[in-house]
């Protein structure tokens, strides 16, 4: 059941460590769990201090508002478009700002997978503080979390909200990879995704762009895993697949809108990604 705390309209609801304990050994949320969560809007006055640390990550997201962290004996100032996000057994301290108390969506969670997902959003004891790119898309993912666990703490309650909350972390790794609009990475992803039946030279791109060669190479590692030109061929297979899928045309016409000139060395290229013909990968059953 929600319990009440003392800030107007809060939402708050804690698992019992009884039912805790027993979805630690289901196969879901065992390795991702939210054991405590809620809404504070405006939370004036609010302060917690935990010399010890809990057995929980903590993750707080500021949507509205400052509030302050000490994390590791460091302190951190948390504005909105952010997250505070604290591992187990870490000693800490939070709390609202004084003149402008923050609104925060919060959770507590466990799990054999959560080191590594708080790992992949940059976030550790001596880095407690992640940007948020997309405040909307945190909160409604944070609400979902709050409205199924306010209903119940049921098995499929709890698999509901580790669903959110594995959506919620992944959600911030992807945008900490992908470009933001107008930066180099994005201008040149745009570029490169309009020109997909020419050849594109990296070095004329990433002055296009205005940034080095190999900076332009390391954006699009970071981001893709794969360098510049592998993007490009990403896409354009991409694209060559989806008219195998939706058009007659033949592979020799799909071949020349892709960019390639030899028919012969696109199916080649084409069996060598997708280890299929076009012919044949267009005749495969799907769906």
């Amino acid at each position: 059941m929600p319990i009440q705390e003392g800030f107007r309209n809060q939402r708050l609801t804690v698992v019992p460590r009884r039912v805790v304990a027993e979805a630690s050994t289901r196969p879901v949320t065992r390795r991702l769990m939210v054991t405590d969560t809620g809404y504070y809007p405006v939370a004036t006055d609010h302060l917690m201090r935990r010399p010890n640390g809990i057995e929980e990550a903590v993750f707080i997201l500021c949507a509205g508002g400052l509030g302050w962290a000490t994390v590791g004996g460091v302190h951190y100032r948390v504005g909105s478009n952010a997250a505070l996000v604290i591992p187990r057994g870490v000693p800490h301290a939070y709390g609202a700002s004084a003149e402008a108390p923050w609104t925060i969506w919060w959770c507590h969670l466990r799990g054999t997978d959560l080191a590594e997902l708080l790992e992949e959003i940059g976030a550790g004891p001596s880095r407690p503080v992640v940007s948020i790119r997309r405040l909307d898309r945190a909160v409604a993912l944070l609400d979902e979390i709050v409205t199924i666990m306010e209903r119940d703490h049921s098995p499929a309650a709890l698999t509901g909200a580790a669903g959110a909350a594995w959506k919620l972390l992944t959600q911030i790794v992807l945008d900490r990879v992908m470009p933001v609009p107008g930066d180099p990475l994005q201008r040149a992803m745009a570029y490169l995704a309009e020109r997909l039946d020419t050849t594109v030279r990296v070095a004329e791109l990433a002055a296009l762009v205005g940034v080095s060669p190999s900076h332009l190479s390391a954006l699009f590692r970071r981001a893709t895993g794969g360098g510049v030109l592998a993007h490009h061929t990403t896409l354009r297979m991409a694209q060559a697949r989806n008219l195998l899928d939706t058009t007659d045309a033949t592979v020799a016409d799909i071949a020349r809108e892709v960019g390639y000139t030899d028919p012969f060395y696109f199916s080649r290229h084409f069996r060598r990604l997708h280890e299929t013909s076009p012919t044949e990968y267009r005749n495969r059953a799907k769906g």
